[in-house]
């Protein structure tokens, strides 16, 4: 494992690639979503998230830390891996749901910064991390929300509410109810 310097540079570099995927997810599900609520979350939230993007970036570069062929090529096979399994979801559900897991891994990969940075004295860092954090807790509040009613429109409109009786007048019966 790399210390000093060279691990500040990796960890740089895994939170670009990684919070590329997300940028690119809220991007590609506002295009693809059915539901306006979820295209309208996306919608709002693409800004603030491209800003953050680029000051990891231009942070990146700061350190010297640009990410090399191998990882670049290592995102890009991710990325695609990323649109086919959400080509198989089709569901604004489980987009979102995804997008849910992504901006969480952020947000904790941003509240390190933060910490990590006023530890040691790396202002840039912990503003970084402060900002970012805010940001992504603030979309993940949102996300959930909808990720909830999203959930309960669906159970309300679906066969499952048939299930779910039926189970429970089945349970009523054999214990004599």
């Amino acid at each position: 494992m790399d210390r000093g310097m060279d691990f500040l540079k990796s960890q740089v570099n895994n939170a670009v690639m990684q919070h590329e995927t997300f940028v690119k997810n809220l991007v590609d599900h506002e295009s693809q979503a059915e539901d306006p609520r979820f295209r309208d979350l996306c919608s709002r939230f693409i800004p603030s998230m491209q800003a953050h993007q680029r000051m990891l970036e231009d942070y990146q570069r700061e350190l010297g830390a640009e990410a090399g062929t191998g990882k670049k090529m290592l995102g890009k096979a991710l990325g695609v891996a990323r649109d086919l399994a959400d080509s198989a979801r089709e569901s604004d559900f489980l987009r979102l749901v995804g997008d849910i897991v992504t901006a969480r891994q952020s947000e904790d990969t941003f509240k390190t910064f933060r910490e990590a940075g006023r530890q040691l004295g790396l202002q840039r860092l912990a503003e970084i991390g402060e900002k970012c954090e805010r940001d992504h807790d603030r979309y993940a509040d949102e996300a959930n929300r909808l990720a909830q009613q999203l959930f309960v429109e669906h159970v309300r409109g679906g066969p499952e509410v048939d299930v779910r009786n039926r189970t429970s007048a089945a349970a009523e019966s054999s214990f004599g109810g």
